[in-house]
This record gives structure tokens, C-alpha cells and sequence, in this order.
């Protein structure tokens, strides 16, 4: 295998504020945006060719990663002028690929943070002589996703879109967003409109007899859609729980990025991430956290759990837990900001504005 294609076209609504200048996969995780390390870990596998597949802030990539030589790829960018779902997405790169008919090509969503065998993959797609294989995982609570049942060997049986009642949920093995598709199988989506391979392509090549094989994998996975997701995913990098050759350090508790500035007395756990430029002060505590680059943390504030944003500020002794802080936003002292809170980008909030406890 050599030819890949990602998936980088989605507009992030779903972690707005922070798509609202970048493009999700370009959104810093441990450091870095999010797609070099699946660039990396797709590399490290034995692809060699990639081709992005963008819509959405399509302009930022190509600028970033140029031709893809420094990670050791040829990178190729195919720009849709209408969002095309993730099987026109598919067929609409499909003429940049080299490959051959019956030749394998990786599939994966720009989206999703896993530990997937990659290379076991494909060895199950050429071992089972497979027309699509799909890497499978099982979760506790499979409601919010799509269910794929398969046979004894593996053969998926049918995809049943987020079930709605107990009846309904026949397993727990769900579409994890990474596939081999054979070449020939992508000149079968329909060009030019709109193309769900979820809904449209797997379920009309599973009707039409096509061979279609699971391989669950149960290792690290993660969905990136949501920010908590986000952040969390970001700080398993740091810590190591998610693999990544990209990570610009090494794991442990906390990564610094050069030019970031720390005080001495601040407290940095749990994964957190500081950026280039940005400047934790005094007293300040840190958790589970990113800190994108020219953010400034003032003295006294405690953060968990939270992303804030490039250039952004956040006041003495502000409290901040599970929350987002847009790009150039500010967070004046003595505030309070709780779970699910977003800050849009260049918001001014005064000191002292948002509470949740009393000001004694």
C-alpha cells in the first residue's frame, strides 16, 4: 500500500469557536495541528502518497505542509467547491490516485484520534480478498453511532444508522472512520453531487453483493468532534495513551513548546500543552488543558480541561473548567466559566462578569 486518501473538508461546526479562523484538522493538538499526526502515523504504516481531500478554509493546508517532503510524503490537495459528503469527497480525488484497480487505498477521516493497526488493516483487506474494509470498534453506549453487526469471520451483515431503542442495538461494534476501499470500488460513487458512504455507498455495495469486511481493533479511539473531545484527545498525546510519532517532545505530564514562557511557582498536570509564545504567570495552575500560541494565563487562574484560544487572555484568579476561549478573546479577573462554556472569538468579558459562587 502507497495511496491514501484524508478526508479534511468538514467546517468543524460542532467545535466552533475554534474553527472559526481553522479548518479542524488544523486545530493544535499536543502541539501541533491535529492532521500531522495522522500524516505521521500513516507514513510510519508505509504510505508514501496522500491526497487531501478539503473544502472548508481549504487555503490553510497547503501553505503548512507544502508537498508533504519534510514528513516524508507526497501530499497532493484536491479543493471541493461544494461540500460533497465523504463518498464524493472520495470520488472527486479519485483521478490524483496511482494505484491500480485491484490495489488497496487507506481511507480515514480527518477527524478521528486511534491507535489502529494500520498495516493489520490492510493485511486483513488482502487476506479476505475484501472490497471495503472498515476498522471496527466496540463502545460501551453505541447510540450516537452507526452499527456494523458482522458474521464469525468477520463479514459485515448490514449498517444500522444510531439506534433508537434497546431492540434496536444488535452489537457493539461501531464505523470507526478508517477504510481500505479496492481501487476500482471508488470509480463506482456517483460523481459530482453529494455521496454518503455511510448511508448510500456501503449499504448499495453490501445489497449488490459486493464483499464488505470489518476488523475491529479496540485499541485507543476517539471521536475529536466535540471541544471536550478535543482537549481530552490533545492531552492523551502529551500523556502517551494515544500513539503519535508527531508529538514535538517527549510524553509526560505537561508539553512546553519552545518560546513559551512559564513561571517558576506555576502548576502544569495532566497533559497540558503550552504553545509558542504563550506566557503562564504565577500561581497559576493548569490541567488537562491547551494553551494555543500568544495566549497569556495571568497570575492565580486555574484552568481544567479547557482549550484557550491563539492570542487569547485569561484574568487573575479566573476559574476556568471545561470551557473554550476563542481566538484574541479576553477573560477579565475574578470570573467563573464552567463546563460546555464558549467564548467566541475577540469577546471581552469583564472582571468579575460571570459567577457561579458568590463574590465573598
Amino acid at each position: 500500500m502507497t495511496e491514501a486518501i484524508l478526508l479534511v473538508g468538514g467546517k468543524g461546526t460542532r467545535l466552533r469557536p475554534l474553527t472559526v479562523h481553522t479548518p479542524k484538522p488544523m486545530v493544535r493538538a499536543a502541539g501541533v495541528p491535529f492532521l500531522t499526526h495522522q500524516l505521521a502515523r500513516a507514513r510510519a504504516a508505509g504510505v508514501d502518497h496522500i491526497v487531501l481531500a478539503t473544502s472548508y478554509l481549504a487555503d490553510v493546508f497547503e501553505p503548512y505542509f507544502g508537498d508533504g517532503s519534510s514528513l516524508g510524503l507526497h501530499i497532493e490537495y484536491v479543493t471541493e467547491e461544494e461540500p460533497l459528503g465523504t463518498g464524493g469527497a472520495i470520488r472527486n480525488v479519485a483521478a490524483r490516485l496511482h494505484s491500480a484497480p485491484d490495489d488497496p487505498v487507506l481511507i480515514f477521516n480527518g477527524d478521528i484520534l486511534t491507535g489502529l493497526d494500520i498495516r493489520a488493516l490492510v493485511r486483513t483487506h488482502e487476506t479476505t480478498g475484501a472490497d471495503v474494509s472498515l476498522h471496527l470498534t466496540k463502545v460501551t453506549d453505541p447510540r450516537a453511532y452507526g452499527l456494523v453487526p458482522t458474521d464469525e469471520t468477520g463479514r459485515v451483515l448490514a449498517f444500522l444508522e444510531k439506534p433508537q431503542t434497546p431492540e434496536e442495538i444488535v452489537t457493539d461494534q461501531i464505523n470507526a472512520g478508517a477504510y481500505v476501499f479496492r481501487r476500482s470500488v471508488i470509480d463506482t460513487i456517483p460523481q459530482g453531487r453529494p455521496v454518503s458512504v455511510e448511508r448510500e455507498t456501503f449499504p448499495e455495495l453490501l445489497s449488490a453483493g459486493a464483499h464488505l469486511q470489518g476488523m475491529v481493533d479496540s485499541t485507543y479511539w476517539l471521536d475529536l468532534g466535540t471541544p471536550a473531545a478535543f482537549v481530552r484527545g490533545s492531552a492523551d498525546l502529551v500523556l502517551g495513551r494515544a500513539p503519535s510519532p508527531a508529538v514535538p517532545g517527549r510524553c509526560g505530564d505537561r508539553l512546553i513548546l519552545p518560546t513559551a514562557r512559564v513561571a517558576p511557582d506555576a502548576k502544569l498536570t495532566d497533559g497540558t500543552v503550552v504553545g509558542e509564545g504563550a506566557y503562564v504567570a504565577g500561581g497559576a495552575r493548569v490541567s488537562g488543558s491547551t494553551i494555543l500560541p500568544g495566549a497569556v494565563i495571568e497570575p492565580g487562574a486555574v484552568i481544567t480541561d479547557s482549550l484557550i484560544g491563539t492570542r487569547a487572555r485569561v484574568g487573575e484568579r479566573s476559574v476556568l473548567t471545561g470551557t473554550v476561549i476563542g481566538d484574541g478573546a479576553i477573560v477579565g479577573a475574578d470570573n467563573e466559566l464552567r463546563d460546555g462554556m464558549r467564548i467566541w472569538c475577540d469577546a471581552r468579558i469583564p472582571a468579575g462578569a460571570v459567577r457561579f459562587s458568590s463574590d465573598q
